[in-house]
């Protein structure tokens, strides 16, 4: 089985889209060392839910491919159509990943963009960990008379996408999977901050 430095990403089914996103972990699983190799297609990088596959969303890759992965041949046949899902860089693609429509968010959910300031996350964030979101120090200075409006001051949530400064020490953007009756709070928050919580207990710090 091939070995690589690739940090574990979570995996993501959703119920109802009948589509798995293979992680990275899952990309190494099936490839094997004997065996006849195959032309199929991987992510080349990040892909948010909704986006329409370009040429250089993908890559081709030969491995010893179990069932269930898209063959170079078919490349035509995906390209066009929406990511179903969050797609994370290295994974081999499934059909199920693609199609006319996107199935994501899932129901009870919602995606909310946060404008993240340097240092206000973690430099390797990715795709699929589990954060807790809340306001900076810059938003530390409420006014007393405001303490009964004052929303709870963190949002959990998953990771769904995260796009590059647009300029240097500009902010970046990392896109939140929330439950939509907390979807209001996550936009309120001011100076948003972004920390990837334990897979374990899950709490907030």
């Amino acid at each position: 089985m091939a070995t690589g430095g690739r940090r574990r990403r979570l995996g993501w089914v959703w119920a109802g889209v009948g589509a798995v996103v293979v992680s990275a972990v899952g990309f190494t699983m099936v490839v094997k060392m004997a065996g006849e190799r195959d032309r199929v297609l991987a992510v080349a990088h990040d892909v948010p839910g909704g986006q329409v596959l370009e040429p250089g969303d993908l890559r081709v890759v030969e491995v010893a491919a179990e069932a269930g992965v898209v063959p170079v041949a078919q490349r035509g046949a995906v390209l066009g159509r929406r990511a179903r899902v969050p797609l994370a860089a290295g994974a081999l693609l499934a059909p199920g990943q693609v199609g006319t429509r996107a199935g994501f968010p899932p129901k009870g959910s919602s995606q909310v963009a946060f404008a993240v300031e340097p240092g206000g996350s973690p430099p390797d964030l990715s795709l699929g960990e589990h954060v807790a979101v809340f306001s900076g120090p810059a938003a530390t200075g409420a006014v007393a008379g405001d303490a009964e409006d004052k929303v709870p001051s963190v949002v959990t949530g998953t990771v769904t996408g995260v796009r590059a400064p647009e300029s240097a020490g500009g902010p970046r953007v990392v896109t939140v999977l929330v439950e939509t009756g907390a979807a209001r709070r996550a936009v309120q928050l001011e100076s948003p901050r972004v920390v990837v919580l334990p897979a374990e207990g899950r709490e907030a710090p």
